[in-house]
């Protein structure tokens, strides 16, 4: 992690300008679906901020951290109010958020590791609230240009999360938005937490 860390500092201005215009209208508008007018949302990796700033246009309250401090400051910039900076790992909250959004950003957290980050995000939603992710489509964890990726399919993504305690209600596979990389598929999921 902290390899990849240390890449989104070194290339923050390249990343930001590469992300912060993707229309993800499609995948956000399915995850606004599921939570109150109004409600509270944590960013969770916001990158670039550009969904910050999507749902903040909408009526909604948002708190948002990377773990990029130079990735930070430009979203800080982009939303007009401070993203913290800090790891999944700090995340230490109960019962705050109507939703969390993960957009690209558990991707870089190893499969061993991503449940107890899951029961974290779970702790820090409401009684029934909602976690979005995405992953690169495949089965593989690897490491690209310095930064780690797991990759999931439907079902082994739908299998993390029902065991962390989430109901999927919805699981789709999109391509990729951003100019010329349409032939990248992403795993998109959707999950309600679980009670009994």
């Amino acid at each position: 992690m902290n390899e990849t860390i240390k890449y989104y500092n070194q290339h923050a201005a390249e990343f930001y300008a590469g992300t912060v215009s993707a229309d993800m209208s499609y995948c956000q508008d399915k995850f606004l679906a599921y939570l109150p007018a109004q409600g509270c949302i944590l960013d969770a990796g916001c990158g670039s901020g550009r969904d910050s700033k999507y749902f903040m246009e909408r009526g909604y309250e948002v708190e948002a951290f990377d773990a990029s401090v130079e990735l930070c400051k430009l979203a800080t910039k982009t939303i007009g109010k401070e993203v913290r900076c800090m790891r999944f790992e700090e995340l230490n909250v109960d019962s705050e958020f109507d939703g969390i959004w993960a957009s690209a950003s558990l991707l870089h957290v190893s499969k061993a590791d991503l449940p107890d980050v899951l029961q974290k995000m779970r702790r820090a939603l409401i009684s029934d609230g909602v976690l979005y992710a995405s992953f690169k489509y495949g089965s593989a964890e690897r490491v690209k240009d310095s930064r780690f990726f797991n990759d999931y399919t439907e079902d082994e993504v739908q299998e993390v999360f029902e065991k962390a305690g989430f109901r999927c209600v919805e699981c789709f596979v999109t391509a990729d938005v951003r100019a010329g990389r349409g032939e990248e598929k992403w795993v998109n999921v959707i999950g309600k937490i679980m009670w009994g």
